[in-house]
Formats: C-alpha cells, sequence, structure tokens
C-alpha cells in the first residue's frame, strides 16, 4: 500500500499507466490501495478526486485529513474498506455513492455532518456506528443501503434528513436519543425489516412518510412532547397491532395510519385532539377508541360520590366502561375511488357518542365544582360569624341560582 500527501495527489507523474480522474492522471498502481495524508497545504480530499475509478480497493486516511469532498469516492465500485481519522468533521454530499462493495466505514469521534446521498446505494453496507458529535445526517444518506441491518445514533444527533434511509430493506434496529429535533420526510420509508421505534420527547413533529411501508414494525412509542403525525406517517405498517397517543399530540394527519389492518387499538390521552377524516383508513380490524383521560375523570366523579353517572354511561350505546377504562366505539364507511373502481373502508372515532361523553363529564365536574365552592363560601361564613352563628343552616351561601342553571344548561348533555 503507497502513501501519500494530497498534495502528492495533486501532482502524481503522468508518465506510469495512469487514469484520468477530474483534476489528473493517476498512476493506476498507486490509487489500487493507498494510504493519504494531510500536509501544511492541504487537509480535503477535493471533489470528485477518486470518482469512477473502479479498481480503487482500500483507502487509509490518517490523522489530519478534515474533509472528504463531494464525489470524492462515488462510483469506487471496488471499494471495501476505508477508515477514517477522528479529525474527519465533514463527509460532503455524494462522497460514497454507489461504492456497491463498501462493507465497512468506521466513523470516529469528531464527524459532525454526512452529507446528501454521501453513502447512496452503497448497497453491501451491512452497519455503521456514529458517536457523539454528529449533528445531521443528510437527505438520503443512505437511501438504499439494503444491506444495512442496525445502525446506533449519537445523543448529540439532532436531525435526520429526508429520505435518509429510505429503501433500507434489511434495517431492523434503530436507536434513537433524546435531542433528536427533526426527522424528515420519508426518512425510513420502505424499510420493511425494522420491528421497532421509540420516538423521543424533543421531536416535535412526525414529518409525512417517515415510516410509510414499514411492514414488520410491531412497535411504536411516542412519547410525551411530540406535538403531531404527518400525513400517511405508519401508512402500510400492517404489523401494527396497537398505538398510544401522548395527551401533547394534537393533530394526526391525513392517512396517517392507512392500510394498518391489524391495527385493533388506539389509545388517545387528548380528547381534543384533531384527526383527519381518513388518518385511519383501511384499518379494517379497528374497533374501539379508548380514552384514559376520560376514563380518570369519570372515576373522580364516581369518588366523589355521584354514582347516578354511571347508568347514565349505560345508556349510551356500544361504549364500554369496565374496570376504569373507557372505550368508544369506531365507525366505518365505505369511499369509492371512481378513477380505480375501488372502495376503501373509512374508520373514524365515534364524534357523537365522544361528544356525548365529553358533555356528561363537564356536566358532573361543574355540578361537583359549584358543590365543593358552596361549601366553601358556606365555611368562610362560618368562620367569620366567630360563634355567633347558633344554627349553621343560616350561614349557608349559594351560587346564585340563575349563574348555576346557565351553566348546568350550557353543559347538559
Amino acid at each position: 500500500m503507497s502513501e501519500h500527501t494530497l498534495q502528492d495527489i495533486e501532482e502524481m507523474s503522468v508518465d506510469a499507466p495512469s487514469v484520468w480522474v477530474c483534476g489528473g492522471m493517476v498512476p493506476r498502481n498507486d490509487v489500487v490501495s493507498i494510504v493519504i495524508s494531510a500536509d501544511a497545504h492541504n487537509n480535503k480530499i477535493k471533489d470528485h478526486t477518486f470518482s469512477k475509478y473502479s479498481e480503487l480497493n482500500k483507502v487509509v486516511l490518517n490523522e489530519g485529513v478534515q474533509r472528504i469532498g463531494r464525489n470524492a469516492f462515488s462510483y469506487c465500485e471496488s471499494l471495501e474498506y476505508i477508515t477514517l481519522p477522528p479529525t474527519v468533521t465533514e463527509i460532503d454530499n455524494y462522497a460514497f455513492q454507489h461504492c456497491t462493495k463498501l462493507k465497512e466505514i468506521i466513523l470516529n469521534k469528531g464527524l459532525k455532518r454526512v452529507g446528501t446521498s454521501a453513502f447512496y446505494n452503497c448497497s453491501q453496507l451491512r452497519e455503521v456506528v456514529f458517536h457523539d458529535g454528529l449533528d445531521r445526517i443528510g437527505s438520503g444518506a443512505f437511501d438504499s443501503c439494503k444491506s444495512l441491518e442496525s445502525i446506533t445514533f449519537p445523543s448529540t444527533l439532532t436531525e435526520i434528513g429526508k429520505q435518509a434511509f429510505v429503501n433500507c430493506i434489511s434495517l431492523r434496529k434503530v436507536q434513537l436519543h433524546e435531542g433528536l429535533a427533526k426527522i424528515g420526510a420519508e426518512a425510513f420509508n420502505n424499510c420493511e425489516s425494522l420491528q421497532s421505534i421509540t420516538l423521543p420527547s424533543t421531536l416535535e413533529h412526525i414529518s409525512d412518510w417517515a415510516f410509510n411501508g414499514c411492514r414488520n414494525l410491531n412497535e411504536v412509542v411516542l412519547n410525551e412532547g411530540i406535538q403531531s403525525i404527518g400525513s400517511r406517517s405508519f401508512q402500510f405498517c400492517t404489523s401494527l397491532q396497537s398505538i398510544a397517543i401522548p395527551s401533547t399530540i394534537s393533530e394526526i394527519g391525513w392517512n396517517a395510519f392507512w392500510g394498518c389492518t391489524n391495527l385493533r387499538e388506539v389509545v388517545i390521552n387528548n380528547e381534543r385532539i384533531q384527526i383527519d377524516d381518513k388518518a385511519f383508513s383501511g384499518c379494517t380490524s379497528l374497533e374501539r377508541f379508548e380514552f384514559p383521560g376520560l376514563s380518570a375523570r369519570l372515576d373522580n366523579i364516581i369518588q366523589a360520590g355521584q354514582r347516578d353517572i354511571e347508568a347514565k354511561m349505560d345508556g349510551i350505546p356500544a361504549v364500554e366502561w369496565r374496570s376504569g377504562e373507557l372505550s368508544i366505539p369506531a365507525v366505518s364507511r365505505d369511499i369509492e375511488n371512481r378513477l380505480w373502481g375501488t372502495k376503501t373502508a373509512v374508520v373514524e372515532i365515534d364524534k357523537e357518542k365522544l361528544g356525548m361523553i365529553v358533555r356528561l363529564i363537564k356536566y358532573y365536574e361543574i355540578k361537583e365544582a359549584t358543590t365543593s365552592f358552596e361549601l366553601a363560601l358556606w365555611k368562610s361564613k362560618i368562620n367569620q360569624a366567630e360563634g355567633d352563628c347558633a344554627d349553621r343552616g343560616l350561614c349557608r351561601v349559594g351560587v346564585p341560582g340563575p349563574v348555576k342553571d346557565t351553566i348546568l344548561q350550557y353543559l347538559r348533555w
């Protein structure tokens, strides 16, 4: 293995049998396997330096090299191994695209950014390990790395670009950390071997198509802090059987769970959430939605002694209230696609029954609140009487009737 500085590469003789790479003629025997060192004049592998040289097999970069330029090793179809020193801070756009025999790359500490399509179609790359310091993975960075099975992200990562891991069909394990703020559209689209994913609280929005087509995804954990789920985010995740929506999520977008045919349980912790009418289209196994927050409020009312609410709950058809768990039925309707001559089942929450329950709970909550308010006023007046109130009943102060009636009528179900 020959060793050259970056300046040497630019000044190589053209007398020996050679091939053309952008910038000059490079001797064939010197670039099949090569060690590259930085020098006083240059610390970057320039754009296109080894692009399209099909016989380059192994590259070792010594400390001092800081940046790998755009398309620097693209289409090096025989490249199998490359070692990066901790001084490398950036891998530029398309740097290793179409290196179809690259099996392993060690990304050491110091690397801060992986550029757009940097490893696009590195079809034999199996594992990638990042270290703390990495901040951003660019769009399409590992697109179509079809042998990639696992990837570990560092705690410093804040952004995964759009389509970053699209079509990584062997990817089974992904570990994300708190601090991640953005996952771009289609980031894990068609990662059909992915089995589980936990999304951190620092991620505000799940982008459109983010996990579309992850047909073996059977566990999704959404942490409190996430605010919205984008359109088609989990479309065709056909192994997903349940999903819990945190209280911080206020919106579920169009076709977010389209075609999740085995989805049976949706737990919603925010009854005020805005759910697109077609969010659960094609979820043919979905029968009910659960509302833990409403369940807790119902239980509080009963514990306060207002047990008559149970009879009224029993009077709402198809609503289940068992062992402190409230579930509201799903309703299904078919929509027709005239262009294709097909029908799709649109599954939704029974909004009418949900509204009835919410109004009933509010009625009893305000009833309990006004009673507590009256008792507080009564106690206050007794205390003010300083023992002169012989008949405590005379000290009772009620909320004015018209006020109470107005409140109760407004909330009456």
